[in-house]
Parts: structure tokens; sequence; C-alpha cells
């Protein structure tokens, strides 16, 4: 089960990378709860405003890649044949040309990342139909220690 969910997980950074709007509408389930907090912002609540920041993040970004690292998976209830809820969290390094005074200039960046998807096994849906409920993301500053 955990590697449907991941497949959408994944789905979810090819649309940021592609700019593909309709594809990042098809992973969030339309309700007016659904949460996204990008890195230092304030919480957005509901899929349309949710979805609108994700459109207007795209449009501004002409080139970003994300690297995950140190993802792990959660699936509750913990042991059910049929989990209804997944729990991503991963390391997102980040690789961008925005704000760089080059167009062959790339800065980097790290987020930590908590996805939390969700699944409804009532009504003949599958396993292929995890949705986006909520998403976190927090910068990670990198910590330089000065040696005498």
């Amino acid at each position: 089960m955990s590697d449907t969910a991941l497949a959408v997980h994944r789905a979810f950074y090819d649309a940021v990378e592609t700019g593909d709007v309709d594809l990042m509408a098809s992973l969030w389930v339309d309700h007016p709860r659904v949460s996204c907090v990008h890195p230092g912002a304030a919480p957005l609540r509901g899929t349309s405003a949710v979805l609108r920041s994700w459109t207007v993040l795209m449009a501004q970004v002409s080139y970003i890649q994300f690297f995950l690292t140190d993802v792990d998976v959660t699936t509750l209830p913990i042991g059910a044949q049929e989990p209804t809820t997944a729990v991503i969290v991963c390391t997102e390094n980040i690789l961008s040309g925005e704000g760089m005074s080059s167009p062959e200039a790339f800065a980097g960046g790290k987020a930590l990342c908590t996805s939390i998807l969700v699944r409804d096994l009532s009504g003949g849906r599958t396993a292929g139909d995890w949705k986006f409920w909520s998403r976190h993301a927090s910068p990670i500053a990198e910590m330089r220690l000065e040696t005498d």
C-alpha cells in the first residue's frame, strides 16, 4: 500500500517540476479543511486556496527540481490490510534557477516536509485513489560551525 501512496507523493513533485496545474489539482482532496503550509508562510485552508498557491508558485519558477532523501512512510491504522492514511516525511533537496543573476546559475535549499495522504475505500475507490489532505514544509537552516 505504501508504494501507491509514494507514487502519488512523487506525482506531486512531478507536477511542480513540470508546472502541470491539472496534475496538481488531481492530487488533492476537494475539501474546505485541506491544508498546506509553504516554508515560512501562514497555513492555507481549503483546496481552492491551496491549488491557487501552487499555480502561482509554478507560474513564477522557471526551473525547479526536487531530490528527495530520508523518505519515511507510515500507513494508518498501523498493520491494517487497507490503510486509509499515509504520513510521508522526507527531506526536499531543492535545485532552482530563481533569483540568480545568470541564467546558467542555480541555487539550492533544503526543506523538511510532512505530507498526509488519505484514501476513501467506499464507493469502489482503489489504492490509486490516494490524495493529499495536508502538506507542511519547513526550511532547514544550514548550520556552519567555525573552527579555530
